[in-house]
């Protein structure tokens, strides 16, 4: 069984002898291993049951360590790492030739970002080298948000699952591409378009690819619950439809008065959209253990970090 620990000694001495670690970020916890090593870019893999075609995203201690992963640096690029690093932005920019192939699916860009959680950035700045750290989850699996999320997928599949308490962002970063040096935008994340705009100006979302992905999380079905799941802006309307059925509703902050729900949980009773950012996996998660048949999810208001939790839950749509 995988130990779940607070000990960055012990994550130090493993992820030096290749081994794979879970880490926490203040988006979600990360499969990590070091970046050098093909022995724990395999593993993380082969753990996860990703396919190889899906890039990396490679995680750094500072801004100063950009320029050992990366050849260029667009203007743009530069303004938001000043603006949002450490934090839930990850950048995709021409790798140096010492990135292995593996991590960026043989693609001539690399994602990389500065996390900001103190116990990870505390390990960084312990490590010879940076850390690849996908969604410590299997592949398009609920992404996770605790440590005991990562300890419940993978058991005794990993050494160790650093504890670094409870994710506060809890969706994954935003990912900004360039082409011709203009940023765009291939993930919607933990930092609201909007944010961004303010320092890049207007930007464009690219839309996701099922082949050869630019950057990671940009596959159709990803974090999706195994329980059915559906995305609807009326609620009232959708649920005659599955009368009979075992519920489970995920609310934006209302609670639904009807007796054909089994169960129902709100991200947010104050309609705070951050914090149904940080409460969407672990709802999700709670929900999917119930057996339920089907989980039917609100809408949010398709702004701020709504837009980016309405990404997620279309995704998870996709189990159907």
């Amino acid at each position: 069984m995988s130990i779940i620990s607070k000990d960055i000694s012990k994550a130090v001495t493993l992820l030096t002898a290749a081994e794979v670690v879970a880490i926490p970020t203040e988006t979600v916890y990360g499969l990590a291993g070091n970046i050098y090593s093909e022995k724990a870019i395999k593993a993380i893999f082969e753990t996860k049951k990703r396919p190889f075609f899906n890039p990396l995203i490679v995680h750094i201690p500072s801004i100063d360590s950009l320029n050992t992963i990366v050849e260029d640096i667009p203007e743009k690029a530069q303004l938001l790492a000043e603006a949002f690093w450490p934090g839930p932005v990850t950048l995709v920019l021409k790798k140096k030739n010492t990135i292995p192939d593996i991590i960026t699916a043989g693609k001539d860009t690399v994602a990389v970002r500065v996390p900001n959680h103190p116990t990870t950035l505390e390990l960084l700045n312990r490590l010879d080298f940076p850390l690849a750290a996908p969604s410590a989850n299997p592949f398009s699996s609920i992404s996770p948000t605790t440590a005991q999320h990562v300890e419940t997928y993978f058991k005794d599949q990993i050494k160790m699952v650093l504890d670094g308490g409870a994710c506060t962002s809890g969706i994954e970063s935003t990912i900004i591409g360039f082409e011709n040096d203009e940023p765009i935008i291939y993930r919607l994340g933990s930092t609201a378009l909007e944010d961004i705009e303010r320092i890049v100006g207007n930007i464009e979302i690219k839309n996701r690819k099922e082949i050869t992905p630019d950057a990671p999380g940009m596959l159709e079905r990803h974090y999706a619950p195994k329980t059915k799941t559906v995305l609807t802006g009326n609620i009232l309307k959708i649920l005659p439809v599955y009368k009979g059925k075992r519920i489970g509703l995920i609310t934006f902050q209302s609670e639904i008065k009807d007796n054909s729900v089994e169960v129902q949980l709100a991200l947010s009773k104050t309609g705070n959209l951050t914090e149904s950012a940080s409460n969407l996996y672990d709802v999700l998660h709670q929900l999917d253990k119930m057996q339920l048949d089907v989980i039917i999810a609100e809408r949010l208001p398709d702004h701020g970090l709504g837009k980016s939790i309405n990404d997620r839950l279309q995704r998870a749509t996709a189990n159907i």
